[in-house]
């Protein structure tokens, strides 16, 4: 069976998509990029891309309108030999996955896709459903072959990692498997085959496990400091030349659109016996209280306007999603006399100017440890809170 180019995107204009799409393109294949999103759309066109990604822009400028396009028409779907949908799983508000999101965008795609097509689910997705989005194609009449293959790098560095971790591959039937294996092939150093669940599975433990490793660096922050002790003192002790402590990670804001998400989804798969994941979650989510409630204890916050560096979810990312920045400023606000907020990455009209809050902040507060703040000159007498030790100045509760 002929196809008219070899992969299509849906969702490729996101953080997920856009790296692996050009990175397919650099490899030589033909490659559509399927978005609403009109706006990035024009963006990734003009050879820009729309969010930050290391080493991002140099490859799209090499492939863009040569073998790599953009389209906000689904139609294009049918005539690639893969089709990688970049659409997961969302949790609600109460922490229960959405499945309704996937299967009606696949529900949507199906008039349009053609028999002998490999289907790549691409991001993390509730256990069983790649078996479902299966059954709803067949169901359609489509004899398509449906695979799960979950991206596995860290947000920000997907243009490296993509070519240099190993990738999970996963089909519904032999030949789905084979498709995918040939495809990844491409650009990966080598696959590694699973089941369906399997494959799902492992990618939501991974994210599970993250998480609860910087749990684990938070709750230790947090009873370090309930002794009146900095963890970063504690933590450099134990950790030098000990390998059996060298996988505890500093303690920080562990949030995001991912890691979060991904171990409520596994809660709700353990019919939310997951007693492991639940602590973590109360654990990171409780840090910014932790952090107000001890800077109450130590200063007179009703009397200081309060500066907040860093606004993303994490360092050197301009990603707001799921932020716990937030969460500590709503916090704030209910304690402080003023809370500005300043994000070198991020344009909100309500952040202020870098300059505004390190003239006007009485207290500094790190919340996400941008390379650009490195510089920043902070007093020795200056309060500061800093639970990534970025400054190594230590915790400061």
């Amino acid at each position: 069976m002929s196809f008219s180019y070899d992969v299509c995107v849906v969702g490729g204009g996101g953080h997920v998509g856009l790296p692996l799409a050009i990175t397919f393109a650099t490899r030589g294949l033909s490659v559509w990029i399927v978005d609403r999103n009109e706006a990035v759309l024009g963006t990734i066109a003009s050879g820009k891309m729309p969010f930050l990604e290391v080493g991002g822009d140099a490859p799209l400028q090499s492939v863009m309108g040569k073998n790599l396009w953009v389209s906000s028409d689904s139609e294009v779907v049918g005539g690639a030999r893969w089709v990688v949908v970049a659409a997961g799983t969302p949790v609600d508000e109460h922490l229960n996955p959405k499945l309704n999101q996937i299967l009606d965008l696949f529900a949507e795609l199906a008039p349009k896709l053609r028999n002998g097509q490999c289907i790549v689910l691409r991001s993390t997705v509730f256990p069983g459903t790649t078996e479902k989005v299966r059954d709803l194609l067949a169901r359609a009449g489509l004899d398509v072959h449906v695979t799960f293959c979950p991206e596995r790098v860290a947000e920000g560095r997907a243009m490296e990692e993509l070519t240099t971790l190993p990738q999970l591959v996963a089909g519904c039937d032999p030949i789905g498997t084979r498709l995918a294996t040939e495809l990844f092939e491409k650009i990966a150093p080598y696959t590694i085959p699973l089941g369906p669940t399997e494959a799902e599975l492992a990618k939501i433990f991974t994210n599970a496990w993250r998480y609860i490793q910087f749990a684990t660096a938070n709750q230790f922050l947090m009873i370090a400091a309930n002794y009146g002790l900095d963890f970063h003192r504690i933590q450099s002790a134990l950790t030098r030349e000990y390998p059996r402590m060298a996988g505890l990670p500093s303690s920080g804001f562990a949030a995001g659109p991912c890691l979060f998400k991904d171990t409520m989804q596994l809660a709700a798969a353990d019919h939310h016996h997951f007693w492991l994941g639940h602590a973590a979650m109360l654990v990171n989510e409780g840090l910014p209280s932790f952090i107000v409630r001890h800077a109450k204890q130590r200063y007179s916050l009703a009397t200081m306007t309060v500066g907040i560096l860093g606004m993303a979810f994490k360092a050197n990312s301009d990603d707001p999603r799921e932020s716990l920045s937030y969460k500590l400023r709503k916090a704030l606000v209910y304690e402080a006399k003023e809370v500005l907020c300043t994000d070198v990455y991020i344009q909100d009209p309500s952040f202020a100017s870098l300059e505004v809050v390190m003239q006007q902040a009485d207290l500094l507060i790190v919340g996400a440890p941008h390379r650009e703040y490195k510089d920043v000159e902070i007093a020795a007498d200056r309060p500061l809170i800093d639970v990534w030790n970025f400054y190594r100045r230590g915790v400061g509760l």
